[in-house]
Order: C-alpha cells, then structure tokens, then sequence
C-alpha cells in the first residue's frame, strides 16, 4: 500500500484539462467534451473525428496540436480534430448509433470489442498497433479525506460500515469496470473464493450511495461537491487533480489490476471518410515518446520503454498486479459480471 500525499498550488482543478492548445491550432467555441481544432484553410484540408473516455482530455490537449503541427510540416496538409470526451461505455454507445469517429481510445477492450461485433472496427485490431494496441495504462487508487478520518489503508476498509464510497457507474463507465474488477480481484487473488468475493462487493457497493456517469464525473462529486468518505479512480486522475492544485491524499493498494487503455482505427468511418491514412498515422504518433510524455505527466502509466526509464520512480511499485486475462477476459468478464442479469445486476438488487 501506498499513501501518496500531494500539495496545493494556485491552479484550479478543471484548469490543466482545459488549458488552450498551441498558437499554431484554434479551438472553436464550443462544450467542454466536442473540441473542435482547426487550422488554416486549404484545398487539402481534413477531419479526423477522435473519441475518447472522459479522462484522457487533458492529455490529447497537449498531443493533438504537436501532431497537426507535425503533419503539416511533413505533408502541407492542414487537420482539423473534431474530439470527444465522455464515460466509455457512453462513447461505445454513441459511435454504433451514429457517431462518425475516425479513431476510438476507450478505456477497455471490452469496448472496442463492442465495436467490432457492431461491424465498425475489423477482428484483429489489437495487432494493428504495437503494445497490442494498449496506448495508455494506469492502476486503481483510493482518495482519501485530509487526515484519513475513516482510517482507511486496504480494499477491505471500504466495506466497513459507515464508508461512504464514490465510484462511477459500471454501466457507463470503462473506469468504473475496472473498480469493480480491482475490488472483485483484491478477494480472489489473494487466496479466498468467489462468494466471499461477492459478499466483499456487495458491501463495498451498499456504501456507495452515488453511481455517477464518468470518472471525471466521479472526482467532482467527491473534490467539488464534498460527497463521500472515499473516491474510487484511476492513478492518472488522482494524479492530475493534484497537478491541478488538490491537496490529495491517495491509496494505491499493493494488489490492483493493470488499467490497460486501446486505441484503434474504426475501420467502416476511415474507409467511408478516406481518412484511413491519416488516422493510421495518428495512431502510430501516440507510442512515439512525444505522446507518451505527455500521457505520463498527466498521471498514464507509460507503455513506451524510453519514457518509463525515464520516468522511473515516479509511480509507487505495487506488490501484486493482475489483468483482465487473469479474470477470463473480457468476453468472459462481461457474461459474468457486466451483462443484463449478472453478477453486478444482482449486487445492485439486493442493495435496492
């Protein structure tokens, strides 16, 4: 277990997320979540539509401009980004009923598996893109109230009566999957069955009044409207609320689960956009060490051998880390756990 504590500075919360883009890329008016990004007109002018989970925008604010920059120098070809933000699941959602994106970085494979039986995204797309199209990872953590009133120090604390627990919704939000998963897990892997696993989640949800939609919905909730003992969330948010001026105390459980993000081209929007080029190459200037030294200064966990040399000794060592795969894979863990009826339907009931 780790208790990481971070200070105050005179930046806001919301500021780094929403900080301006470089002198070479305007961004038009427009809501927080559909950025627009556009750049001189041309004849040769194109869009990329980019979706994306809601906590990744900060990031993509200091990435898309050095790509447009670049691609311009390199082809002369100006590129708008039309961008979006939102839960996961909402975005997965969004793009089968019409959403024309380009490129998709959701939060779990699950997602872009979703994609891919909807007919949007070809089989096979995890070798489309190196790390098997893993661009961002991250771990879970616990934030904490100033002074740790409720003692808190494990994932077990969090089914003691009288924890208040914020944590998103698992039915629209990719971050929130992953909570459930670290807290189904944190039973499982260290030796004990599943129904003592289910008796542990069960608890820790009857103290989780709340179930906002997003991740970043959930940090609002808990930073800005004061609710709740304790914060469920990735590492990276964690890490960028105290970049943004929280003072923040966090939990990062010596046993969690690797948060592993994909990206992938949606293949039926590129070929009907012409834009397959372009998103390709997008794709490919993420892993550059660039992108992932942006990803890492917002809080990502790097998948880029170079940067995590670099960075090494940032991010606390964890004891034990499993993955979906430990847990049957997605196809697996959504049948169990996720689907109309399973596990987290039955927690649910039994809480109303």
């Amino acid at each position: 277990m780790r208790n990481w504590l971070y200070k105050s500075s005179s930046l806001s919360v919301t500021s780094l997320f929403l900080v301006g883009v470089s002198l070479s890329v305007m961004i038009a008016a427009c809501s927080p979540r559909d950025i627009n990004n556009t750049g001189a007109a041309s004849q040769n002018d194109v869009t990329l539509t980019f979706v994306s989970y809601s906590v990744t925008s900060a990031a993509y604010q200091q990435i898309i401009p050095k790509f447009i920059e670049q691609w311009k120098k390199k082809y002369n070809q100006n590129v708008t980004f039309n961008q979006s933000y939102d839960g996961s699941g909402s975005q997965t959602l969004a793009v089968i009923d019409g959403k024309e994106a380009d490129v998709v970085h959701l939060s779990l494979a699950l997602d872009i598996n979703k994609l891919v039986q909807a007919g949007f995204i070809q089989p096979g797309w995890e070798k489309e893109a190196p790390n098997d199209a893993i661009v961002t990872k991250s771990l879970d953590a616990i934030a904490i109230r100033e002074g740790n009133p409720k003692n808190i120090k494990t994932w077990a604390d969090l089914a003691r009566d009288g924890v208040n627990v914020v944590t998103p919704d698992p039915r629209t939000s990719g971050g929130a999957r992953w909570n459930f998963l670290s807290l189904w897990g944190s039973v499982t892997k260290t030796g004990k069955n599943e129904n003592q696993a289910m008796d542990f989640t069960s608890k820790v949800y009857n103290n989780a009044p709340l179930l906002p939609k997003t991740a970043r919905n959930a940090s609002e909730l808990f930073f800005n409207d004061n609710q709740g003992d304790v914060l469920l969330n990735y590492e990276n948010e964690m890490i960028l609320l105290a970049k943004n001026g929280k003072k923040i105390s966090y939990i990062v459980p010596d046993i969690n689960i690797s948060i592993d993000n994909p990206v992938a081209v949606v293949d039926k929007n590129v070929d009907k956009h012409g834009t397959r080029p372009i998103a390709e190459a997008f794709i490919k200037f993420l892993y550059t060490p660039e992108s992932q030294r942006e990803f890492t200064k917002l809080g990502f966990r790097p998948v880029d051998l170079t940067v995590t040399k670099e960075t090494e000794g940032k991010f606390p060592k964890i004891k034990t880390i499993f993955k979906a795969q430990d847990l049957g894979g997605w196809d697996e863990i959504q049948k169990k756990f996720f689907d109309e009826g399973a596990i987290f339907d039955k927690i649910r009931a039994k809480k109303s």
